[in-house]
């Protein structure tokens, strides 16, 4: 607050753009008597245009803070003394934001307009053209609009399932009424194609003499392997598990993600000439390259679950929540008791409580350390818990686990309070004093996050962070070995299915540019495989006026719990085409 006037700080706030609007405002009111004011702040101003524009270098940022501190020192006023002070604080609190416009060409707050199209698609980790396939389904080419997706992704029929959308999170008719139901269009197209018997696979232009291995048959892995395929390799992925899909086939419900869809789009990844060795784990990739193979992609993403730290844990009934899924989903016989507790308060807390009640539950608790809006399970999956019955406690953290005759009976819990913000941007929970009490219970799921089993990597090259991660270089997923990159939930921790697709194209890049003997990219490339006309036509009045999105049919809550039947179908071919028209074509106006 100040001259300036008011601004709300939020994920809508880009950080370069907030450096430049003060350093403008202080220009403005600056004297320029002196040389730091005078030369500084502009020099400063045309650096964040340059990066604001896409336009940066890594360089540029040294020069920024050098620029900003020598204004800093040298400036003669109160003014010029605390002009840099923006830049300096944005720079060293927020560098992933500046180094997103430089390295990734991505404005991650969607504010800096000269870096992309269309909202949706900039904000899109793989950058599907989501306008693109909107406005074609809007004219009824389906089959164009599922080309356009599969170009960029081999999983859209998946994806339009399980994807966390966060394109819909930016689209701008959210500002007129509702957004766009992106992922629901995604899914329509593909899941038309697949009714018709339209396959298609982008064409491989140059087949190429080196093989590559892929380590772990997860979104990130398989999408190495298919733009890898594309790009002419020879790819092999090894499969620890005896089905391939990684955290798709094994960490998420049947009711959410069919098996047979996944399965179909699997088999579209092998069409391309991908092998897949199931029943195979890798802990050595030096040894691959000794096999011959020339590059290396680490994908085996992050199966294991993190213990409470809590009297208890050792109880038979107490039960690792991504463990119990993978049983559930491979088809494994799991006792599920009649009062369940569940830990946690992401998707994995949620799926685990849900599939507890279709394996015969009577009662199934969640309890969360804080707030609802806090949880990062995703809204629409929470309120779907709710609706079937799930009893949500936030503010409430378990603090025992106590059994008898070595069997769990009752959980002991203390109630929290919250207080200051953490370094996540949500505040830290704290025990209330005197607020203990207790519940029975006969199962205890923990859901309260993933890591990745990097305990018996053999590779002293392949290093290891403290949270158990592989490092690699954000940019290029590189790691210290030469040859071996890592990406996906191995590198990042548990993230969402389009980031680890996206992770794998990038793997896929710098892969191709390894064996080309190129310097290694941050972007991804890829050949334009098929043009795909888009009708540059602006929406008309009609489309553009107020409108509730097109809605969903579900099964009823007291029938979906009774089996895993998928829950939410997807759009007729009419319903579709009248949500897709609802899309204002921001890319026309970029």
């Amino acid at each position: 607050m100040g001259s300036g006037g008011l601004i709300v700080m939020d994920e809508d706030n880009c950080m370069v753009d907030i450096a430049k609007f003060f350093l403008q405002f202080t220009r403005d009111e600056s004297c320029g008597k002196c040389t730091p004011c005078r030369a500084g702040i502009p020099k400063m101003l045309e650096i964040l245009e340059r990066i604001s524009q896409g336009q940066g270098e890594m360089e540029d940022l040294n020069t920024l803070e050098e620029l900003a501190s020598m204004v800093a020192e040298a400036s003669l006023c109160g003014l010029g003394q605390t002009a840099p002070n923006p830049v300096l604080t944005t720079v060293r609190y927020f560098r992933h934001e500046y180094e997103a416009h430089i390295i990734d060409k991505r404005c991650p707050a969607t504010v800096c307009q000269a870096l992309f199209k269309a909202p949706c698609q900039h904000t899109c980790p793989a950058g599907l053209d989501c306008f693109g396939y909107a406005a074609l389904i809007g004219e009824a080419k389906f089959d164009e609009a599922y080309r356009l997706i599969k170009q960029k992704l081999p999983f859209p029929m998946t994806l339009g399932r399980v994807c966390n959308h966060p394109c819909e999170a930016k689209c701008k008719r959210a500002q007129l009424d509702e957004p766009v139901a992106i992922r629901h269009l995604k899914r329509f197209a593909a899941d038309w194609a697949s009714g018709h018997n339209i396959e298609y696979t982008p064409e491989i232009r140059t087949k190429r003499a080196e093989k590559v291995a892929v380590i772990g048959s997860g979104p990130a892995g398989l999408s190495a392997a298919w733009d890898l395929a594309i790009y002419g390799y020879q790819v092999t992925v090894f499969e620890a598990l005896p089905v391939p899909g990684g955290m798709l086939a094994v960490g998420i419900p049947e009711y959410r993600l069919p098996k047979d869809v996944l399965r179909k789009e699997v088999e579209d990844v092998k069409k391309l000439g991908v092998e897949i060795k199931l029943n195979t784990r890798v802990d050595d990739a030096a040894s691959l390259l000794k096999d011959g193979y020339k590059a290396v992609f680490i994908a085996i993403g992050a199966h294991e679950g993190t213990k409470m730290g809590i009297p208890g844990e050792d109880l038979e009934g107490v039960h690792d929540a991504i463990e119990f899924l993978r049983e559930i989903n491979l088809g494994s016989q799991v006792k599920v008791g009649r009062k369940v507790a569940v830990i946690g308060g992401g998707n994995t807390a949620i799926d685990s409580a849900r599939v507890a009640l279709r394996n015969g539950a009577e009662k199934v608790h969640i309890f969360y350390r804080r707030e609802r809006e806090d949880m990062p399970a995703s809204e629409e999956e929470i309120k779907a818990a709710e609706d079937e019955g799930v009893q949500l406690h936030c503010l409430t953290v378990p603090s025992k686990i106590s059994g008898s005759n070595g069997r769990v009976s009752r959980l002991e819990l203390v109630r929290m309070e919250l207080r200051e913000f953490d370094r996540s941007g949500r505040k830290t929970p704290y025990p209330i004093g005197g607020s203990e009490y207790k519940v029975d219970v006969d199962m205890v799921m923990e859901a309260i996050g993933q890591r990745p089993d990097t305990s018996l990597i053999k590779n002293r090259k392949v290093k290891i962070a403290k949270e158990g991660t592989i490092v690699a270089d954000p940019r290029t997923l590189a790691t210290k070995q030469e040859g071996v990159f890592a990406g996906g939930d191995v590198v990042s921790g548990a993230a969402t299915v389009i980031e680890a697709i996206a992770a794998g194209q990038r793997a896929a890049s710098s892969i191709n540019r390894y064996l080309q003997g190129k310097e290694l990219s941050a972007l991804v490339e890829r050949d334009k495989y098929e043009p795909i006309t888009i009708r540059s036509i602006p929406p008309t009045e009609e489309e553009t006026r107020e409108k509730s999105r097109v809605g969903i049919s579900e099964i009823e809550p007291k029938e979906r719990v009774t089996s895993f039947e998928e829950v939410v179908s997807g759009y007729s071919p009419e319903e579709a085409m009248e949500e897709a028209k609802r899309c204002l074509r921001c890319d026309l106006n970029a």
